[in-house]
């Protein structure tokens, strides 16, 4: 069947994948996500048509160079390697490298989202470039220390925020941020307390917003917007209207 349910079908396994940072199941369905979006977005500008079989046909070597089909497995690969940043898990990003190498060779789609978490990036331009140099540090346990931990994750928190919200896979990164998010707080209101900026007024504010017991959306956005001040960031104009307007409920 090559029509949205499909579509649905096998985005459900990879969304678990991803959530669940589960290596096997990501190479499992990766090849065949591919397949159905790029089949899809070719139907939807009349480059293709349905089968009479109605079998979703299978990527030729050359639609797996297609540009559409790397940007769908940049955004599908970036998904996976920030869930498994958040969990400091760099062993599952080496295992769906090799097996999507051996699948499809060194530039498979997906290869230059990779390529983030795994070089060196001096000066970081593009969303892309924060995501990959923040989560290559928590791949590889590179924790900052106590007295730059709750900055340094703040700013991780809020570009993992903004991948998220462009993502495919919004909620399948949004629900581990929550609670990688929850995990900072914690910390930084207690064990980290003594680090944290105008301890007086911060620690009732970060404890208070903390008994949300929602991990979503509005929980990570007003904790980056309390946070700051905690950590001494001034937020400019843009961020923090868009932080006030998520955390809304």
């Amino acid at each position: 069947m090559t029509d949205m349910t499909e579509l649905a079908k096998r985005k459900l396994p990879l969304n678990l994948a991803i959530v669940h940072v589960d290596p096997d199941g990501f190479l499992a369905t990766y090849r065949r996500w591919l397949e159905i979006t790029a089949f899809i977005s070719a139907l939807r500008i009349g480059e293709a048509e349905v089968p009479e079989d109605g079998i979703t046909p299978a990527l030729t070597e050359a639609e797996l160079a297609n540009g559409a089909v790397h940007r769908i497995g940049n955004d599908t690969v970036m998904a996976f390697c920030a869930t498994a940043a958040m969990k400091g898990d760099g062993a599952a990003v080496d295992k769906i490298e090799a097996g999507l190498k051996e699948d499809m060779g060194d530039e498979f789609p997906g290869s230059f989202a990779l390529r983030h978490f795994r070089d060196p990036i001096a000066a970081p331009v593009t969303l892309e470039d924060f995501v990959g140099a923040s989560g290559k540090k928590l791949l590889e346990g590179e924790i900052p220390p106590p007295p730059k931990r709750a900055s340094e994750c703040w700013e991780t928190g809020l570009r993992f925020l903004e991948l998220a919200r462009g993502s495919n896979f919004k909620n399948e990164i949004m629900y581990p941020l929550a609670l990688w998010t929850r995990d900072l707080w914690t910390w930084a209101s207690t064990d980290g307390l003594s680090f944290l900026a105008h301890i007086e007024d911060s620690q009732p504010i970060l404890t208070d917003a903390l008994k949300e017991e929602r991990n979503d959306e509005p929980f990570i956005a007003n904790m980056l917007q309390l946070g700051a001040p905690a950590v001494e960031i001034e937020l400019d104009e843009d961020v923090e209207g868009m932080l006030r307007s998520l955390a809304r409920r």
